[in-house]
């Protein structure tokens, strides 16, 4: 049998199919996806779910006129292998290869950019307001999950939506998960709906009832009038509805003809329209479907046993979840924070042994920091972990809520600095520069993961706020580091004193500058490299002892150049009345591409040679 999916030659070709070849086609791509990215790795449980939605959805609009805005972005996979990509899935998230995520620059049909979560109805509604105003006729759709619509953006798009009845469909695309499962008041609203099918039909045998009568049919009549105080009784949409939304659903989202039938109704209503789809994250494939969070994002794995190949290496997120553990038997002040990303950021077991003090908050960033601001003005000590990428979300309220009223809040900021195949959406390349200049906040960051847990036991300690950046995964060399077990606030370690030139580095990148030393000692040039443990404060003390005595400083952090340390250190450099030469390393005004750790160090000059040779041009 010939596979219909090497018959596609163009997203178009979907149109003219039957159902029944589109139900084999929905297969195959399953089939493809398995295989494609067991060897590559990327989002699989999210794209299985939502491949008879996407062929639905093509077989239903026109993409070369229609708008599709697809939220968060992970979920891509079948829109890409539809619309020309499927030849270059072996390199999915791979350095020069396709995108996890809509990329405008990779196709016309990725019509906006997406990594982050909740932005796709606002997206969308500007793109059909822009139509409106432009006197042109297509259709937008924007295309969102459920563990989205916790986020306050999506909210308040909804809010918006129903002001002026714009022409939208919105698809909501419920599998009862973001990456963990759902938390909170809107999945527990969605739950209801989920649990309450027989609505429509309760309401047409019911009026059938009625109207069979002619005392029956006045009295439908009467219910009519006073139709939106049935609708809160009987319902499950009204939420929706009351916002000026008419409610389509819930549909079983892997029924191709229920769904394009539902979706053509919905091209024909004037205003806005959400349709509620139900389905299975990781449908087809058993072991996604068993464990989705595993293969939310998965590395490269055995298709046929669904098993990952990867040695049980200690990560910088397993050492902050063990040492909350740690912390939380001991001072019942502790409780953690997070934000739909418990396993994650390691907080799985946290979140079972102290189930009063753990809180998910769903995909709300910014209510999660105002939320730890609130338990420690009330005397908690709260600690929000959360990816640097994400926290960028809660910019105003850590400057607002935080640091203006200078609260003893931890912010334990996972996957800082590069993160690799996720690419320019998820890099955590800013946060030193967005946290830098908020007055009353510190910053620290372990050389290696021991020392995490010595940085984390002294955060619990203090009184005011604190960042503590670290990086995905585990150790980045095999060098055995001693941690550093006493901190004293704005003081950096020296762990070499060796030549007139000092490398100041940051974190992950202070195990580079270790290797780069050893490496130029071979060649007879001497190194002093320093533990920049506290990224601000900037030790004064020290840097006033390297200008002093006439250093050449070299600053290395795995953040942009902007704003960073190197930055701190220059501008305390310029108070003084001495000449020295200053080096920044980092990253350029740029946002770093997708593609492998050690790729991209290197291509941006800051893996061990990249580092040597920027350092020899200064000697």
């Amino acid at each position: 049998m010939n596979n219909i999916l090497d018959k596609i030659n163009n997203v178009n070709d979907l149109k003219k199919m039957p159902f029944g070849e589109l139900n084999q086609l929905a297969k195959e791509l399953r089939e493809f996806l398995v295989d494609k990215i067991s060897k590559t790795g990327g989002h699989l449980a999210s794209n299985l779910g939502v491949v008879e939605l996407t062929l639905s959805l093509y077989k239903t609009f026109d993409i070369d006129k229609d708008k599709i805005v697809w939220d968060v972005g992970h979920q891509t996979y079948i829109h890409k292998i539809l619309t020309g990509r499927r030849d270059k899935f072996n390199t999915l998230r791979q350095y020069k290869g396709i995108s996890g995520f809509p990329k405008r620059c990779e196709s016309k049909y990725d019509i906006f950019e997406t990594g982050h979560s909740s932005t796709s109805i606002s997206a969308a509604l500007g793109m059909a307001r822009a139509r409106d105003l432009n006197n042109e006729d297509h259709n937008v759709i924007a295309v969102i999950g459920d563990g989205s619509l916790t986020g306050g953006m999506a909210l308040e798009a909804l809010n918006d939506v129903g002001d002026r009845k714009t022409n939208l469909i919105i698809i909501l695309n419920d599998n009862q998960m973001s990456i963990a499962k759902n938390v909170g008041g809107v999945s527990t609203y969605l739950s209801k709906l989920r649990l309450d099918p027989k609505y429509n039909k309760f309401k047409n045998e019911f009026n059938e009832t009625l109207r069979k009568t002619n005392f029956g049919s006045s009295v439908a009549e009467s219910i009519r009038k006073i139709k939106s105080g049935i609708k809160q009784i009987v319902v499950p949409g009204m939420f929706f509805e009351d916002m000026g939304i008419k409610y389509l659903g819930p549909i079983d989202g892997h029924n191709i003809k229920e769904v394009t039938k539902v979706l053509a109704l919905a091209k024909s209503i004037k205003g806005p329209v959400i349709i509620h789809t139900i389905t299975k994250k990781g449908k087809g494939y058993k072991f996604a479907e068993k464990n989705s969070e595993k293969f939310h994002a998965i590395s490269v794995f055995n298709k046929h046993t669904g098993k990952v190949d990867k040695k049980n290496v200690n990560t910088y997120s397993k050492a902050f979840g063990n040492e909350m553990m740690n912390l939380a038997s001991k001072n019942k002040k502790i409780v953690a924070i997070t934000a739909a990303m418990r396993d994650g950021t390691g907080l799985r077991d946290f979140s079972e042994e102290f189930k009063d003090r753990f809180f998910d908050v769903g995909i709300a960033e910014q209510h999660a920091v105002t939320l730890a601001t609130g338990m420690a003005q009330a005397g908690l000590k709260p600690v929000f972990a959360v990816y640097s990428t994400f926290l960028q979300r809660a910019y105003d309220q850590v400057i607002h809520d935080i640091c203006q009223q200078n609260l003893p809040v931890i912010l334990a900021v996972d996957r800082a600095g590069i993160v690799g195949n996720d690419g320019e959406t998820h890099q955590g390349v800013f946060d030193i520069s967005y946290l830098s200049h908020m007055p009353n906040m510190t910053i620290m960051s372990p050389k290696c993961i021991e020392e995490l847990k010595y940085m984390l036991r002294w955060a619990v300690e203090q009184n005011f706020p604190i960042a503590i950046r670290y990086p995905r995964g585990g150790e980045s060399s095999d060098l055995k580091l001693k941690p550093l077990t006493n901190f004293k606030k704005g003081k950096w370690e020296v762990l070499y004193k060796e030549g007139n030139i000092a490398i100041i580095a940051v974190g992950k990148m202070v195990q580079t500058a270790l290797k780069a030393r050893e490496k130029m000692k071979a060649q007879g040039i001497e190194l002093t490299v320093i533990n920049a443990n506290f990224i601000k404060p900037i030790d004064v003390n020290l840097l006033n002892y390297l200008i002093t005595n006439n250093y050449k400083i070299v600053t290395i952090e795995d953040n942009v150049k902007i704003g960073g340390l190197g930055t701190m250190v220059l501008d305390y450099a310029n108070l003084s009345d001495k000449k020295v030469k200053i080096l920044n390393l980092g990253y350029d005004d740029k946002f770093i591409s997708h593609g492998s750790v050690d790729i991209l160090y290197k291509t941006n000059k800051l893996d061990v040679d990249g580092i040597i040779e920027s350092i020899v041009k200064i000697i």
